[in-house]
Order: structure tokens, then sequence, then C-alpha cells
């Protein structure tokens, strides 16, 4: 008779999530892993497969979290210009996570030679994408935003300055300065 598992996937997925994010892929060992996480190194290979499984599905699951946190944010009935603040706002160090973001580390590392990695990484990209988009649309037919704005360039433009605020707060030192950029970046919308 097998062993029964003595521990909750999704508990021992958020503890790769936190390992992965705050050394990278190549940084991390199994055995990081299996300390980290508290689990036995065969019930990670049983449960998850080898470190590349588990990095996969690490990250798509970090990325449900953040898909879902955003479609909450955006569904509130509040002016469009703060939800786009608050979008813009949530790229800054929150306590108790690593810097930056899982996904753009994870574009930044292995985008380029890691094929699953990529489209993930796109995928992501695109899911926000159309929520700024749409968010841009419901601001113009409300009225808080200029109609003359192209939804589909400041949407564009939106992820742009998001990645480069997760990407940035990484080595930003001065919260004054990411406060101004978001600042600046709200000014485009006027």
């Amino acid at each position: 008779m097998g062993r029964t598992k003595e521990f909750e996937i999704n508990e021992v997925l958020d503890k790769a999530i936190q390992l992965f994010w705050m050394q990278g892929y190549e940084k991390t060992s199994m055995q990081d892993l299996v300390d980290f996480m508290g689990i036995h190194r065969r019930s990670i290979y049983d449960t998850f497969g080898d470190k590349h499984a588990l990095y996969m599905k690490a990250l798509q699951r970090y990325k449900s979290i953040q898909n879902k946190k955003l479609r909450l944010l955006v569904e509130k009935q509040e002016p469009v210009k703060e939800l786009i603040r608050r979008f813009l706002e949530s790229s800054i160090k929150k306590e108790g996570e690593p810097l930056g973001c899982f996904i753009v580390n994870s574009g930044v590392e292995l985008g380029v030679i890691d094929p699953e990695v990529a489209f993930l990484v796109e995928e992501s990209y695109s899911i926000t994408e159309k929520l700024l988009y749409d968010l841009i649309q419901t601001g113009q037919q409300r009225g808080e935003l200029r109609a003359s704005l192209e939804p589909e360039a400041i949407s564009h433009y939106l992820m742009n300055a998001w990645l480069g605020l997760r990407t940035m707060v990484k080595t930003a030192t001065e919260q004054r300065k990411l406060t101004s950029i978001i600042h600046t970046i709200l000014n485009t919308l006027d």
C-alpha cells in the first residue's frame, strides 16, 4: 500500500513559488526545494515531476493567483484612473513577498531559452493587457478618460510601464521615485 501525502499541494507550491521567486530557476537546487518546502525529494518527484515540472506548476499557480487579484481589482466600481493607480502600485514591494514579480523574473531568466516558460509568460502578459484594454474602454464609456485615447495603444503603454516598475522595484531604494513614476504614467491619461 502506498504512503499517503502528508502535505497540502497548494501550500508546498506556494513555498516553491517563494523560493523560485527569490532565487530564480537556475540558482535553486532540488536540495534547496526539499529544505524550503519541507517535503521529501521523492514526494516532490512523485507529486510534481522533475524540477522543471515543479517550476511550471509554480508559475501556473502564481499566474492564476495574480490574474484573480487583477480581475477583482478591475471589477470594482471605482474611478478607472484610481484602479489603474492601484494596478501600478501593485508593483511596489509587499510585505513578505520577494522583490519584483515571479512571472517577469521568469521571463527575463528563461524566456529566451525555454519555450514553455516563454509561452506562459506571454499568455500572462496578454491576459493583463486585455484587462487593461477593457479598463480603458470602461473609463471612456463612463466619461472618465478622454475619448481620443486609443485603448489598444494605451493598454500596451500601461503594460510596458507596469513591467518596467516590476523590474525597477528590484533595485530602486526610494519609494518616492517609484511614486513619482506612477504619477507621471497616470498623467498620460489626462
